[in-house]
């Protein structure tokens, strides 16, 4: 048993290793995106869309292990779980450096999305440990503001790698960062999970805090809010290759610089979230930030027709840049919402949102990113049609108000011991 740390970092240290916990997902997709082209190559890849089962693959596995971490750390503490699973994202990094073929470097990313699981759980567990409502919301903001670097960086990364050697070198970047997050969790973060609400090994009790966070309206209702715009930006993200470095942009290596500053527009409005959410309130700021989403949509989706599917680059770009900041601005806002009535079975409920989130988001970039048929048309589509359904779900949750200012639920009692 690893001894944990007696002293707790300091709240700014804290927020970075929350950040670069949420951050490795972030930077295994996003560093990978330059090499698609070199990876079509080497495996000889018949559909030039294949290479997107590299993003999707390791989303679909990195959401379906979150609801293992969840009752696990709800059971054994939040340290143990969080060390297993990045020895397991470790393990499949390894794997991707010598896959000598594409089917085994797919299985390597399935592994990576395995292992990452435990850092998207664990972040938004210990974050509902320690902090509720506005401050919560502060944190998650802080937090994704300083995760949003990663997206920044990760595609010049990548094709300094790419420059300096092969795909294989990105794979190893990803090993190095595996390794970090490890040593600097067991040294500095000590467990967070309150005794009391420790669970015991229970199946029945497991499936009944998930009961609970799907029945808890709120929860699920801004948990869907989150899956609906995140399938938009993976749907982005599957394609943002083809469409800025390739087919339809032609932009070649000045890929990474623009793919850097969309993600700069969205760490820019996680600033402003975390700055102005006390002064006006989480549903306000959040639901301002979903209907400019949406509306956003349905002007990208006049672009193309217009412009027979390929609008004028600094228009799209300019739309894409709005869409991100929005995203920003609301999602932080969302997850704090959808967890600040489950703190006493917030491991497990962070579990349940973080893998119907994140298969929601997968499903749905995944389609956006197969129909990409040479235009922004398909993309655009998406944008418009999930921004407009985020709106009519968070109408729902909150029964038909917007922009107002409701008490959270009373949060359920803690799970008693076995």
């Amino acid at each position: 048993m690893i001894p944990a740390p007696t002293t707790k970092p300091s709240f700014t240290e804290f927020v970075c290793l929350i950040a670069f916990m949420m951050a490795i997902t972030a930077f295994s997709i996003d560093n990978l995106l330059p090499a698609f082209d070199v990876i079509r190559r080497d495996f000889k890849l018949d559909n030039p869309n294949d290479a997107q089962l590299l993003v999707y693959a390791y989303l679909m596995s990195f959401g379906v292990a979150q609801i293992v971490y969840g009752p696990l750390s709800d059971m054994l503490g939040r340290r143990p779980v969080l060390i297993v699973g990045t020895l397991i994202f470790v393990a499949g990094a390894a794997l991707a450096i010598f896959a000598p073929n594409f089917q085994l470097l797919i299985c390597a990313r399935i592994i990576q999305g395995i292992g990452s699981a435990a850092g998207r759980v664990l972040a938004v567990a210990i974050v509902r440990d320690l902090y509720r409502g506005s401050d919560m919301a502060r944190v998650m903001s802080l937090a994704m503001m300083a995760f949003l670097i990663a997206p920044i960086i990760a595609p010049a990364i990548g094709t300094g790698l790419l420059m300096l050697g092969n795909w294989h070198l990105i794979f190893g970047a990803m090993l190095l960062l595996g390794l970090t997050l490890l040593v600097w969790f067991v040294l500095r973060m000590p467990e967070t999970l309150h005794p009391e609400y420790r669970m015991a090994p229970s199946l029945s009790r497991i499936w009944r805090a998930i009961t609970t966070t799907m029945t808890t309206r709120v929860s699920i209702g801004y948990g869907t809010a989150v899956g609906l715009l995140l399938g938009c930006v993976m749907g982005y993200v599957g394609s943002a290759q083809q469409i800025l470095e390739t087919t339809v942009y032609g932009l070649g290596k000045a890929f990474s610089l623009y793919f850097a500053i969309l993600a700069t527009a969205q760490g820019a409005a996680a600033l402003i979230s975390s700055r102005f959410v006390r002064l006006i309130g989480m549903r306000r700021l959040a639901h301002f930030g979903a209907c400019g989403f949406a509306l956003t949509g349905i002007v990208m989706v006049a672009a193309a027709l217009i412009w027979a599917g390929k609008p004028p680059f600094p228009l799209y770009y300019a739309l894409l840049m709005a869409c991100f900041f929005l995203f920003g601005l609301t999602v932080p806002s969302f997850n704090a919402m959808s967890m600040e009535p489950l703190g006493a079975i917030a491991g497990t409920a962070a579990a349940f949102l973080g893998t119907y989130t994140t298969i929601l988001g997968a499903v749905f970039g995944l389609i956006l990113g197969r129909y990409f048929d040479g235009t922004v048309l398909p993309l655009s589509i998406g944008v418009a049609a999930l921004g407009s359904l985020c709106v009519v779900t968070i109408l729902w949750a909150e029964r038909g108000r917007l922009f107002g200012a409701a008490p959270p639920p009373a949060e359920p009692p803690p799970a008693k011991k076995d």
